[in-house]
């Protein structure tokens, strides 16, 4: 038997309940995996609010790293024993647990140079990071940028390799807290967004240009600030709604605005081709093992106290990544 975070109904943290389930053994082209760190990620808050919906009752979590226990039949690129970690879109639900079933063609093969409990708090969170530097904007060295939750746990691992590509940040950040582990990133420039105009900061720090891209994973209350920083034929990425969902945006304000781009992308489709998982997750990996790219964990939480964990996720008071322990 093992140890599982389930949800029966959708609704507030109260309705994740621990719960003793049956893993079972993997059937074809499937691995079991004994978790040893498990990743707290806003899309949870998502299934478990039903804006994402899956069939109830279900687990909760898509991210952990751990040990493969065993393989089912087919597997050929893992065995027993090996150090593995993985992130996915969709089901299974079921990260949050001590052990769990999922299909082999989700894993990374973890490098020894990285440890549990960091590639639980930075695979989703990294690969991200991966593709919005590696893949979704040709960046030029000196290229400014701006990045909205810039103390998150996306955002300290996007101002850090943005340091390694030459370009500059404009971070956004809520506290003074949050401005100071945000510059120890990398990041060049704070905008308190509570109390300041991003755009006309952004503006003047840019000697009226704006910026060719803003990275926005906040959503609805950032959204219009987002693209009034954008320089001429500039690109808005929304790679995330924590603020809530972001509203219709009418073609014509693109027009207006200066021949804008929007984009919104999903990590499953940056994912999904095995060769390009494997090179966005080498780079990223390569990055930490040397040193280059420090993941910060924040917070830590035991398996347990899922809902407590949910709760403060919530409630934009935690930086850099959070993760569970088994």
């Amino acid at each position: 038997m093992a140890n599982a975070i389930r949800f029966h109904e959708t609704g507030g943290p109260e309705v994740l309940q621990l719960e003793e389930v049956e893993v079972g053994a993997p059937g074809a082209g499937e691995v079991r995996i004994r978790h040893h760190a498990i990743g707290l990620n806003f899309a949870d808050i998502y299934y478990r609010t039903g804006l994402y919906p899956v069939p109830l009752p279900n687990g909760m979590g898509v991210e952990a790293a751990g040990v493969v226990e065993e393989v089912g039949p087919g597997v050929e690129d893992f065995a027993p024993g090996d150090r593995v970690t993985y992130t996915y879109t969709g089901t299974p639900l079921g990260a949050y647990s001590t052990q769990f079933v999922l299909p082999a063609k989700h894993l990374i093969h973890l490098p020894d140079g990285v440890d549990f409990t960091t590639a639980a708090a930075c695979t989703m969170r990294g690969l991200t990071a991966s593709y919005l530097l590696r893949r979704i904007h040709p960046y030029r060295e000196g290229d400014t940028i701006l990045l909205h939750a810039a103390a998150g746990g996306v955002g300290l691992i996007v101002a850090q390799w943005a340091k390694l590509l030459g370009l500059k940040v404009i971070g956004t950040v809520s506290t003074e807290e949050k401005a100071e582990v945000a510059r120890a990133n990398g990041v060049d420039h704070i905008i308190y967004y509570r109390r300041e105009d991003t755009a006309q900061r952004v503006r003047e720090l840019t000697d009226g240009k704006g910026v060719p891209v803003v990275l926005d994973s906040i959503g609805a209350a950032t959204v219009e600030a987002s693209m009034n920083s954008l320089a001429k034929r500039g690109l808005l990425v929304c790679f995330g709604t924590s603020s809530g969902p972001i509203p219709p945006i009418d073609p014509m304000q693109l027009a207006i605005k200066g021949s804008l781009f929007v984009t919104r992308p999903g990590l499953a489709d940056y994912i999904a081709d095995p060769e390009e998982r494997a090179e966005l997750a080498g780079e990223l990996f390569g990055h930490i093992a040397a040193g280059r790219v420090t993941i910060q964990v924040g917070q830590t939480y035991p398996l347990a106290d899922a809902a407590r964990a949910h709760k403060e996720l919530e409630s934009g008071a935690l930086t850099g990544s959070s993760i569970l322990i088994p």
